[in-house]
């Protein structure tokens, strides 16, 4: 083995390892997705989101797994964390949908969570985003407040619903 192939195994060893790790946690939610009790009055039963988590996380997974064998995935090799400013986007997301929830209820602080992340993600345009985040917020909470009969949080949208 050339000293290139075995430097390029040793950078890409940790991609490799989330990568497995990402699919050890998929096969554990769909063994965890097989213990669900199925209900027979239902054609949607408690497991069909578990299902869906962990078919995600398999084909993330292996999506890392491939671009782990192609070289990695990370455009900052030296492992250190560059992007504070995204990070503090992020993080300022998350927190105000856990502070504001009870106040403003789930769609308008999952609005900012999303415009918050966008805008961490490099994203220039809130209004935009909020509108997009307002969007997939508006159908998450009717599909499981209308749909599915589970209470995710009652503000002033939720009020005139």
């Amino acid at each position: 083995m050339s000293d290139s192939s075995s430097e390029h195994i040793e950078s890409t060893l940790p991609h490799r390892l989330v990568a497995f790790g990402v699919i050890a946690l998929g096969l554990a939610a769909a063994w965890q997705s097989t213990l669900i009790p199925q209900v027979l009055y239902t054609t949607v039963g408690p497991s069909v989101f578990a299902w869906f988590v962990a078919g995600f996380l398999l084909v993330l997974g292996a999506l890392l797994l491939v671009a782990a064998f192609r070289g990695g995935w990370a455009a900052d090799q030296e492992g250190t964390l560059s992007e504070w400013g995204s990070l503090g986007w992020v993080t300022l997301g998350l927190v105000l949908n856990v502070v504001l929830i009870e106040w403003i209820g789930f769609i308008l602080s999952s609005t900012l969570l999303f415009a918050c992340v966008a805008r961490g993600f490099g994203s220039r345009k809130f209004l935009r985003d909020a509108a997009i985040g307002f969007g997939l917020a508006l159908i998450s909470y009717v599909g499981f407040d209308r749909i599915l009969g589970y209470k995710i949080g009652s503000g002033l949208i939720e009020k005139l619903l």
